[in-house]
């Protein structure tokens, strides 16, 4: 049979070393359907339940294994339910690569069945977006959508006319100036080397600081021993983004953990009394939690000159890889002797790990969602992977599981998207099946997609979701409560049977309301070889505080108590309850 275009595509995908395309089919793809079927040997297609959740795959795929995702839609509907999660890898700097259908090619733009401009659509999302035009421009635009992808970080795309895919290669017309085309060529990664001049001046400012933080994120991932050096020599607290939650255990006496409104007061305090500040590997979104105007000189290490100065001023910038820049910083440290600024922050951190213990041990009924984080991460395996989904989960899952080990973590990081922790472990437990993978979600996130259970029952993937079941859009609620001064209105969620559920797709589901069986439940779900469900009840009136409340906070809770919160009762209760308790 000779060789097609899909035939092309699909081998160059192998050539870049991609083994799995996460997508839904269509007659839109049929052509790279038929291509996928005939190479299976070397690349495998993982078929999902929506399409939304083959691109957040895609992305966290990328995320956990530093690879290349790839996802597949269809024409019109089936690639725009790409959207969401293609923005979350852009937005979380990852390499993607959507491919979709079009319509046929000379049918585009009549008004026909699924005709939607995709390339057009997906202008703002991607780095690299092409109409492939027949098949002697396949080859050299996938090469180019790869790369690109690779090398900017970001999401490329490809759209192909239906009735383009299946044209064999030897019968396309090549223009004059198209000669054939080569194999792939390996990529080249780059490797900017840290200027020693700005390396020196780097140095002389943090050598010159008498409190200094680390900022550290993603990007500072694979250099946590370097990280820990440099905090050690400058007597720094490490405060950690959340995607860079990896970055160093959250039990280490450098670290006063995560910043922001899920952050620890240790880290609010440093930040509020640094005078230096040194940035690696992060663009943490939240300008409000960064030190004052003027308070403090910057140095900020990233990989990409663009990122520097986007949310502090910084001094000197260094262009490089984290783990190069801080090698090279290293020798030029002195190490700090008057150590009281650090020490104050391990104190500050002391008091925040006992207060974060006594809410996570806490026996009460309705059980905490702290007390569900806090037993869920005492289990997990030292390589454990860990996702979480956007909303107060995200909280909880910040605070109570305290990073170990070789575990890693991600959720949707600068989109801040619902839906995402059910596909994002159904990815990792595919890059890794000898690992435990677990997703501790809310409700309102894992409705959205939850028809991907299926999913990991087809494929035998062993993943553990465990639900945290408050029955509302809890970090809805208390925006609009605290943020905004209004009472909650539309947040509250129909209640549905999480253990059900899995076993209606053929997984085993778990329900749990009485905190004395909690350990038992996450122990058996655990212990299982298969997907599983943990549905946890937990209290719907626990409020996600922030490390240090705000006068303004309060005013605005306050206010919206006051104009009628249907729940302020409870909802004071509970607050009171707390203060009391602590």
């Amino acid at each position: 049979m000779a060789r097609t275009l899909a035939d092309a595509l699909i081998e160059t995908l192998i050539d870049w070393n991609v083994h799995v395309i996460f997508g839904l089919p269509g007659d839109g793809i049929n052509g790279i359907m038929e291509a996928l079927r005939t190479h299976q040997d070397k690349i495998k297609f993982l078929q999902v339940r929506h399409e939304e959740s083959a691109a957040f795959m895609a992305c966290a795929y990328a995320k956990y294994t530093g690879r290349l995702g790839v996802c597949l839609a269809t024409s019109g509907p089936g690639g725009i339910h790409l959207l969401n999660g293609l923005y979350d890898a852009k937005l979380d700097g990852q390499p993607v690569l959507a491919i979709t259908g079009a319509h046929n090619h000379d049918l585009l733009d009549t008004h026909g069945q699924q005709d939607v401009d995709l390339d057009k659509l997906f202008m703002d999302v991607s780095v690299y977006n092409c109409k492939v035009m027949g098949p002697a421009h396949v080859e050299r635009v996938a090469n180019l959508a790869c790369r690109t992808a690779i090398a900017r970080r970001g999401v490329a795309h490809l759209t192909i006319p239906t009735d383009l895919q299946l044209l064999p290669m030897k019968d396309d017309h090549r223009s004059e100036r198209n000669v054939p085309m080569f194999k792939a060529s390996p990529y080249f990664r780059p490797a900017p080397l840290a200027d020693p001049e700005g390396i020196r001046a780097a140095a002389d400012v943090l050598n010159s600081g008498k409190r200094v933080v680390m900022l550290v994120g993603q990007g500072a991932l694979g250099a946590r021993d370097e990280v820990l050096q440099v905090a050690e020599l400058l007597g720094a607290p490490i405060i950690k983004a959340l995607l860079g939650k990896a970055v160093v255990p959250d039990e280490h006496p450098l670290t006063t953990g995560s910043i922001g409104l899920l952050g620890t007061s240790a880290s609010v305090e440093a930040m509020k009394d640094c005078d230096t500040l040194l940035t690696v590997g992060s663009s943490f979104p939240y300008i409000e939690f960064m030190p004052d105007k003027d308070q403090a000189r910057c140095v900020q290490i990233d990989i990409d000159a663009a990122r520097l100065s986007l949310r502090y001023p910084a001094e000197v910038g260094i262009v490089a890889d984290s783990k190069d820049a801080l090698k090279a910083l290293i020798p030029l440290l002195k190490r700090k002797t008057d150590r009281k600024f650090l020490e104050g922050a391990q104190k500050t951190m002391g008091q925040w790990r006992e207060l974060m213990e006594e809410r996570g041990t806490r026996n009460d009924t309705p059980i905490k969602p702290q007390r569900l984080a806090w037993d869920l991460g005492k289990r997990l395996t030292d390589d454990a992977i860990v996702t979480s989904d956007s909303g107060t989960i995200a909280t909880w899952f910040a605070r109570q599981i305290m990073a170990r080990g070789d575990q890693m973590f991600s959720l949707s990081g600068t989109l801040a998207t619902m839906a995402p922790g059910l596909p994002y472990t159904l990815a990792a437990q595919y890059a890794y099946p000898g690992r435990q993978c677990v997703a501790l979600v809310g409700d309102g996130g894992l409705s959205m997609l939850m028809a991907d259970i299926s999913t990991a029952v087809r494929y035998n993937l062993p993943v553990k979701i465990v639900v945290v079941s408050n029955g509302t859009l809890g970090q809805i609620k208390w925006e609009q409560m605290v943020m905004d001064g209004t009472p909650e209105f539309g947040c509250d969620l129909q209640r549905i049977d999480y253990a059900k559920v899995a076993e209606a797709c053929g997984a085993r589901g778990y329900h749990v309301e009485d905190p004395d069986k909690l350990g038992a439940t996450l122990d058996a779900a655990l212990a299982y070889d298969g997907p599983a469900v943990i549905d946890c009840v937990v209290d719907a009136y626990e409020p996600p505080l922030p490390g240090e409340i705000t006068f303004a906070q309060a005013r605005k809770f306050a206010t919206a108590m006051l104009k009628g919160e249907k729940d302020r009762g409870k909802i004071i209760g509970t607050l009171l309850e707390d203060l009391l308790k602590n």
